[in-house]
This record gives structure tokens, sequence and C-alpha cells, in this order.
């Protein structure tokens, strides 16, 4: 503003002393256009906005690979799903498939930026709340801080997944002259956790409007963390008590929805499961306040939204559904699932012209809610029809993404029309949903002794799998659905753990999860390494040619370009890199 001030009175200095008056110079002070003041900000009202937008920020606001959803960094790092489409087409995220990215990746500053746009918007919060107006009361600056600081813990969380330790700014730092110097020398754990407990001690048990934040999101979230540090006891008390206490921002008490496809429907938003959701929109006049990262990935061609619908997309992983195969009801825990015998039947370079029959062995009927497969019907669009919708199957393989693509029937309604692709859907992205947390409370119970709560939590979720069996309009199943319970008393931990990690693959597959998951268990080499083995083969030329994990990518590198901004001696890289 000063120089602006400046330039301005250079321009006028002639006239005014052609005129001899003696004035002030406050006329001169042109206020920014399109900025706000502090004062205004401070208000009750400017408080309230700075909130939202901090809100805004957890999607990602267009930046398709810095959402919570991960369907990079955690579905496709974690093998239940390929880049797919050609490989070509946003080539950048080629090498994080294949393990062999680097700091000066196309995308490595993806989430890091995302999460430090969010972090500086809850922190812009916090810092105007210490000035606030007459208008806002203590309760006012209680509720308000809370939901800033789980904000601004999640975008931690985020950024501790993904870079181990980044640069902590809370508050309190000065943006003007002191950013330059913060180091990334201390865990984030201890920060997150901080935050957390003040959410948790803060918010309401629900909110006047959903999509804020309340305290039973603050305690499944907190326990998250517990978990990840590997704090199960304290993990365990916090999911105990969420799911025998806890209800939704609008007063439901949490639970599982009963039939596993209505978890993803638009008109069900904000239903019993969703303990913290993104609240998307559809047809607000920008698409950011949709789902901005899920634009790509439809079936490609002819599939939803008619010809020349974009982009094919984050395709299931062949590993990914023959984990699907059960024997007897239950999932095939010796991994034998990618065996001849067992795996899953495609119509891998069979022209959708030709005959293909759809596997006749038995399912979990989870698969078919998750995974789009040839002959199965593709929610209430048809049955997909195989290569007509797959883009490049030597890359990608012949399976489509189904969970969070809209259908037939929410087309214009939960789905956006306002930009070059019709891809952009209004339905809420679940960060933390229910069965989510029955199953992260089983981990927590068998690892303080309790197996036989923790075969509990899991039947539970694999009960309403059963009640969700996909029927074809004539009352037929569409595919043969074997799946029960564990009625076995659990008496192993270990068969105890494989049994819970095994049903996070199917109940939240494609959720983003599946790579965080195998970095805490310890797990990622091994997994990996059956994944590289088996799908390699299938596509030598997306996942052949020596890609492999190694231990150096358990974390993403701290973007080179920031490292370069403040010097190495300030921002540390993480080992390999």
């Amino acid at each position: 503003m000063n120089n602006f001030k400046l330039k301005i009175g250079a321009l006028l200095a002639s006239t005014a002393m052609m005129v001899a008056v003696s004035c002030s110079e406050e006329f001169l002070e042109v206020p920014p256009v399109g900025q706000l003041s502090e004062n205004q900000l401070s208000s009750l009202a400017g408080l309230d906005a700075s909130l939202i937008a901090a809100y805004s920020q957890v999607n990602g606001r267009g930046n398709r690979l810095g959402s919570p959803s991960n369907w990079v960094w955690g579905s496709i790092r974690g093998g239940e799903a390929n880049k797919g489409t050609d490989p070509g087409d946003f080539s950048t995220i080629n090498p994080i498939q294949r393990f062999e990215n680097n700091a000066a990746g196309g995308e490595m500053g993806s989430k890091y930026n995302v999460a430090y746009e969010g972090i500086a918007r809850a922190n812009s919060v916090l810092r105007l709340l210490t000035n606030a107006g007459p208008d806002v009361t203590d309760a006012d600056k209680v509720r308000l801080s809370a939901q800033a600081k789980f904000l601004r813990a999640h975008f931690y969380f985020e950024l501790a997944r993904d870079y181990n330790q980044t640069p902590y700014v809370d508050e309190t730092v000065d943006y003007g002259s002191g950013l330059e110097e913060v180091k990334n020398d201390k865990p984030l754990w201890p920060f997150i956790e901080a935050d957390l407990q003040e959410a948790v001690a803060n918010l309401p048990a629900t909110q006047p409007q959903v999509g804020r934040v309340n305290q039973w999101a603050a305690k499944a979230y907190l326990a998250k963390v517990y978990l990840y540090q590997k704090k199960f006891a304290e993990a365990k008390t916090l999911f105990t008590d969420v799911i025998e206490n806890g209800v939704t921002s609008n007063g439901l008490k949490y639970g599982l929805v009963p039939y596993y496809d209505d978890a993803f429907r638009g008109a069900n938003d904000n239903h019993e499961e969703s303990v913290w959701a993104y609240q998307a929109a559809a047809g607000t006049g920008s698409v950011n306040n949709a789902n901005p990262e899920f634009d790509l990935n439809f079936p490609y061609n002819t599939g939803p939204a008619g010809p020349g619908n974009c982009c094919g997309f984050f395709q299931p992983s062949f590993t990914f559904v023959n984990a699907f195969r059960t024997a007897n009801g239950l999932p095939l825990l010796d991994k034998s699932y990618n065996s001849p015998a067992n795996e899953v039947k495609s119509d891998m370079s069979i022209a959708s012209g030709a005959a293909f029959t759809p596997d006749a062995g038995p399912l979990d009927p989870r698969l078919d809610h998750t995974v789009g497969r040839r002959g199965i019907p593709y929610l209430d669009w048809q049955d997909h029809p195989g290569q007509a919708w797959i883009r490049n199957q030597p890359n990608g393989g012949p399976y489509s993404p189904k969970k969070y693509v809209y259908a037939r029937s929410e087309q214009g309604s939960f789905q956006d029309n306002s930009s070059w692709t019709p891809g952009y859907t209004g339905i809420n992205f679940m960060i933390i949903r229910f069965a989510d947390v029955l199953l992260m409370a089983a981990e927590a119970e068998i690892e303080t002794g309790g197996l036989e709560k923790a075969r509990e939590y899991v039947n539970r979720v694999r009960t309403r799998a059963m009640n969700s069996k996909l029927m074809r309009e004539d009352g037929t199943m569409a595919a043969n659905y074997q799946i029960s319970t564990y009625d076995t008393p659990w008496t192993s931990a270990d068969t105890a753990r494989l049994a819970v990690r095994h049903e996070r693959l199917l109940e939240l597959g494609m959720e983003g999860h599946r790579f965080y998951d195998l970095q805490r268990w310890g797990t990622a080499q091994a997994e990996l390494d059956f994944y590289f083995a088996y799908d390699g083969v299938k596509l030598p030329a997306a996942l052949g040619n020596g890609a492999k994990y190694t231990d150096k990518f358990k974390w993403v590198p701290i973007p080179q370009d920031q490292i370069d901004l403040v010097g190495p001696d300030i921002l540390t890289q993480n080992p390999g890199f």
C-alpha cells in the first residue's frame, strides 16, 4: 500500500502545488480493492467467514492431489488402484505409482501446498481472535478457536503422514519476517494432539450447521492420531466412547447405513455413518465447491455422462479385486487369492463385442459396490460393457472406480455440469466414517487384549456387507455373493490382526487409506512386493521394468523448491532423496 500511495502522490504533487492549499495526505490513502481490513474480519461475521475459508480448503480447492481423498497418495501408492487411463495423461503420477518419484517431481508439493494454505487460514482465524471485535462473546471465541484448531490439526496430520516432519507454524509466528526461519526439526504429533485435545474439550456435541466439526468428530480424530502413534490404550478409550455415545452434528446416533452403497449417495449425505465429511455441493457456480479431485476418475468414453466423458483414471488393481474372493463366506487371509485357482475372472484383452461371462466364484458383495467390472450393473447406468469404458487396458487394467461416482439419478443434482467435464460431484467425501471407526477400534482392542470385542466390531461391519448384495432389476443377485461373519472366537492376536487388516482393505478400499495403513503396520514392503509381483506381470508397461517399493518411499520427499527457497540448513530432506 505504501508504494501505491507514493505513486499517487507523485502524480498529484504538481496539482497540489498549483492550488497552494494546505491539506492532509489522508485523502491519498487508497484502500486495496477486494481486500477486507482486519477490523472487518475481527467482527463475528468476519471471523466466521474466515473460518469457513479454512473449511473450504479441506478439499484441496482444485488441486487433484491435495485433497483428503488421497486417491493417489493412499490408494494408488497402496496398490489397490492403478493410475489408469493413458500413460501420457497426467504423467507426473506415473513415477509416484512406480515409486520412482524425486524431490523435484511435479506433484511433490501438491499436498504440502494445500495443507499449508489450510494451516495459514486456520492460523488467521486464531490470530484475529486475539483482537476480536465487541460483538464477539467469550463463548464465540471458544467455539471458533476449537474449530480452527481441529482444522489445523487435520492439515498437520496430512503432512505428518506423507512428509513426516515439516515446519510447525502456529498463529504466533510472524508471517512477515519469521516464517523463513522455521525448521522441520520437531515431530508434528504433539502439536496435532494438543489441537485435537483442545477441540475435544471445547466443541459441542452437536452443531447448528451440518459440516461443522463437533466433539465426537474430534474424539474420533484424536483416537486415530493415537492409533498412528501406537498409543492403543488411549485410542481404545476414545473409540469406545464414540461407538457407544457418539452422534453426528445433526444429532443422529452413529451407526452403519443399512445398505453399503447408500453411504456414497448424495441424497444420504450427513447420514449416521458420516463422522466427518467434506461438504461438497454442485451447481454453486464453482466446481471447486464440488469434488474437484474426482473429475478425472470416471469410466471413459461412453460411460456415465455420455460420449467423450473423461478420463479413465483411478482403475482398481487386479490384486485388490482378487482380495474379495471368499471361501465359506470368509476372506482368504493366507493371501492365496492371487493364485490361478482363486483370481477373479476379468475381460482383460477381450473386446466389448466379444462374448464374456463374469466370474462365477464366491465373492464379497462389497467388490461390486467398489469396482466397476464387465457384466455387472454399474450403479443405475447399465451393465459395465468392459473395454468400451476403459481408455487403455494395457496401461490400467479392465476395471473402473465406482465409489463417489454419480448415479444416473443424481445427474443435475449431485453432479455439476458447469465445467469442461461433468465429472464434478456434489457427493460429500467422508474423511472419517463410522465403519472406519469400528475397524480402528478393533485394532486398538487387539493390541490391548480385547480379541472378542475386536471380533464383535468386525462382525458388525461384515453383517452390513451381508445385507448389501447387489441385485439386478429382475431380483437376482448380480454375482455369486457368499459372505459370513467370524463365528469362531478369536484366540490368536496374530490371526485377529490379519482379519482386521484385510477387513479394512475390503470395507475402505479406494477411499485413500491403504498406503497409510501399510506404513503404520510396517507391512508396506511385503504387501507392495505382493502387488507388484502380480499386477506387474498383468500390466508390464505401467508396473514392470523394475518398478518396486523400497523403504525410502515411506515418506514423500520435502518439495525441492521449498528447500531452495530457505536453504538446506532450514529444511532437512527426508532420507534417500
